[in-house]
């Protein structure tokens, strides 16, 4: 039996292990919990139903405060068209988050979900742990009533957004106004009491030390052990442009392969590494797979919110297999379960 990773141990291998030598031992781990040598990736679309929020946190180029003639919320038939769109395209799923916006209620989003599953045979992977946590505050609920009435509704499973660093130090200087790491946990603890299975990310690269990701790390460890409801984890880098900390430079490759392994080395319970193309690139994408990473994320029919932040970097489905194929393993389309729908 692999003797766990302890803090110290993954603390020490992110400051002074050699790149090379992590993501063997990255690669080793992936092959053990996936030896058929698969990698998948989904149909997808992300839908930002507004990008109105009250959350003002330093490091996002997408959201406007209320009142700003930049401000939307997307109509119903608006997101229906969408919806529409990425059926034709053979998308099995929609990811639908936004900003915390005020003026919409809990009613808001089930009479959205409620029409979405009478119309469409679509998954529905939304709202991340801030959006309902802010939901449960607004309508004086708690997580596991607000969840609840969500699922009644249409709510299928949640994303791991809104994660960034789960350190409350680090949170009080990017996002003092956001959920707090126990509130981050706490939804999705009661999300996976009620069998719903979500994600989890990590966004790396902004004010945080190696000690804060290590922190992360292990906050997501010790729930899955807990309740085994985490089915994937993201982590990626952060991008400045137009944020509020445009002094800042981009994670470099290496960094954000070095981070990739440990995590895949520390998350020994969370059984899928994503990787981030859409801030790494194809190239970087591709190496990934061979540094832990076995799901190569959604086909993002659409993504506006990093986009904001000047990644520009876009992939179709075609170009997904073919580095997937290139690199040596079986493409696989996917569903939210990560069960797979079929081969390429």
């Amino acid at each position: 039996m692999v003797k766990r990773l302890t803090k110290t141990a993954a603390l020490r291998l992110l400051k002074n292990a050699d790149l090379l030598e992590l993501g063997e031992r990255a690669n080793e781990m992936r092959r053990r919990l996936h030896p058929q040598k698969l990698v998948t990736f989904v149909i997808d679309r992300n839908i930002n139903y507004t990008n109105i929020c009250v959350s003002g946190c330093r490091f996002c180029a997408f959201s406007r405060p209320p009142g700003h003639p930049e401000g939307y919320v997307l109509g119903f038939d608006q997101i229906f068209e969408k919806i529409e769109e990425l059926l034709a395209q053979g998308g099995t799923q929609i990811l639908m988050q936004g900003g915390i916006n005020p003026d919409l209620d809990l009613e808001w989003f089930e009479s959205l979900f409620r029409l979405i599953k009478k119309n469409y045979p679509i998954h529905i992977h939304s709202l991340s742990p801030p959006e309902i946590d802010f939901l449960a505050r607004k309508e004086g609920l708690g997580i596991k009533q607000t969840l609840l009435r969500l699922k009644r509704a249409g709510l299928d499973s949640v994303p791991g957004g809104g994660a960034e660093i789960l350190s409350d130090r680090i949170r009080k200087k990017l996002s003092p106004k956001k959920v707090s790491v126990q509130g981050w946990l706490r939804v999705m603890a009661e999300a996976h009491k009620l069998g719903m299975t979500t994600s989890a990310t990590m966004m790396f690269g902004s004010i945080e030390k190696d000690a804060d990701i290590i922190e992360h790390l292990f906050h997501i460890r010790k729930l899955q052990d807990r309740t085994h409801g985490f089915i994937a984890f993201i982590p990626w880098s952060f991008q400045p442009l137009n944020t509020g900390l445009p002094e800042l430079v981009p994670a470099s490759g290496v960094r954000y392969l070095k981070v990739l392994a440990l995590s895949r080395l520390v998350l020994d319970n969370v059984p899928n590494l994503q990787t981030s193309w859409v801030t790494q690139g194809a190239k970087m994408a591709q190496t990934s797979l061979f540094f832990g990473a076995n799901d190569f994320g959604s086909t993002m029919l659409e993504e506006n919110v990093v986009k904001a932040a000047g990644a520009s970097f876009r992939l179709s489905q075609t170009e997904i297999i073919r580095l997937i194929k290139d690199a040596g393993f079986t493409p696989a389309q996917r569903d939210q379960k990560y069960r797979t729908l079929k081969t390429c």
